[in-house]
């Protein structure tokens, strides 16, 4: 019996095998609306047998986007898209789940592929804030803008937003919702001491910093079905010395249960340019925090890291290292990574393919 072909149960989800797809920013979205593009890039790894698609990092308000071609869910228009790519999604066995946020003094940037700085507002960018005044980065060769410190107006409005959001992924029938709480963007880097040095009840002590977070959690949570899952991405470590440790991680993974939170979904990084999320053997031992926090704090955990192997992901589940195993570039390269990795472990791939491809060549 396979440990990562296994179901899993959580409130009245049920996943089909603990294979999860990450949610990966497309960058092509037009005014926060979810397209094609979106509904081939899910769904076709839903037919390719995941047992949990997490759409992208959408944004709770039009300037909480990273890059003007982020996904949004600030308004009632852009649910019904969200829908049709969730029901093709259910339709093909997986659960369907979201990744909400807010890109704090890292929005208004420009894609990747377009170089990633920040767009100056009269070349399409916009005004940006944070829980200070410092820019993300101050050092380097881009040009980077200066956020606006959020007054505690700022904070009970973003608060407001991710609830409003929370309501629109409900409407728009996920299963499943993630708040971002990683790689620099505005509650993470409300949480880190590279990032927060405000003097008032959001800043200073690691119970003010993690205030922020714990209050949007729990707003949110009062909205969201007691039924239905609740996660957390986390940067469960820093990686840089006077920033976050697995250990704050592990009293935010306490906090964040006490207030409903089901899952921790644990990535590392990205608080400040020499933190960066995906760097070297960082990634591979993203594994370990995952671990570390499943085992002192009994939450469900979500793992993270160049998983790439059947094998590789079969152990991080049979050793309870995680609880799903979560890919994203191996994803890119393989939407059908899922059947592979079935056959390779000796199970049944019939089971998650279409009847149209499993009646062919499912085993």
């Amino acid at each position: 019996m396979s440990a990562l072909f296994s179901e899993l149960k959580v409130k009245d989800v049920t996943f089909r095998n603990r294979i999860g797809v990450s949610p990966m920013c497309q960058y092509s979205s037009k005014d926060g609306m979810a397209n094609d593009w979106h509904l081939v890039h899910l769904g076709s790894r839903a037919v390719g047998g995941a047992g949990l698609i997490i759409a992208e990092a959408t944004a709770i308000t039009e300037d909480g986007r990273i890059t003007p071609g982020c996904a949004g869910l600030w308004n009632d228009s852009q649910i019904e898209p969200l829908k049709r790519n969730n029901a093709f999604i259910r339709e093909h066995g997986a659960v369907t789940a979201i990744q909400i946020g807010h890109a704090g003094r890292k929005g208004s940037s420009a894609t990747p592929w377009g170089g990633g700085a920040h767009l100056q507002d009269d070349e399409g960018g916009w005004p940006i804030m944070g829980p200070t005044d410092q820019a993300f980065d101050q050092d380097g060769t881009r040009l980077m803008k200066a956020p606006r410190q959020m007054t505690l107006k700022d904070i009970e409005d973003i608060k407001a937003a991710f609830v409003a959001c929370a309501k629109r992924a409900l409407e728009a029938d996920y299963q499943l919702l993630e708040i971002h709480g990683a790689h620099g963007y505005l509650l993470h880097s409300f949480f880190s001491p590279l990032v927060n040095t405000r003097d008032d009840a959001y800043g200073g002590s690691q119970e003010n910093r993690a205030r922020m977070m714990l209050e949007t959690v729990e707003a949110v949570r009062a909205v969201w079905p007691e039924n239905l899952p609740l996660a957390v991405r986390l940067s469960a470590a820093d990686w840089i010395e006077g920033g976050l440790t697995v250990d704050d991680n592990i009293d935010m993974s306490k906090w964040l249960i006490e207030r409903g939170v089901d899952f921790v979904d644990c990535s590392g990084g990205g608080a400040t340019p020499a933190a960066r999320s995906s760097v070297g053997e960082r990634t591979a031992n993203q594994v370990g925090l995952a671990e570390r926090i499943r085992q002192e704090t009994g939450v469900k955990t979500m793992a993270v890291g160049a998983i790439t192997q059947a094998k590789q992901a079969e152990d991080i589940i049979a050793s309870g290292k995680a609880d799903i195993a979560l890919m994203a570039r191996e994803s890119l390269r393989n939407p059908y990574w899922p059947i592979d990795a079935a056959k390779e472990l000796g199970i049944s791939t019939k089971p998650l393919m279409p009847t149209q491809n499993g009646f062919f060549v499912g085993t």
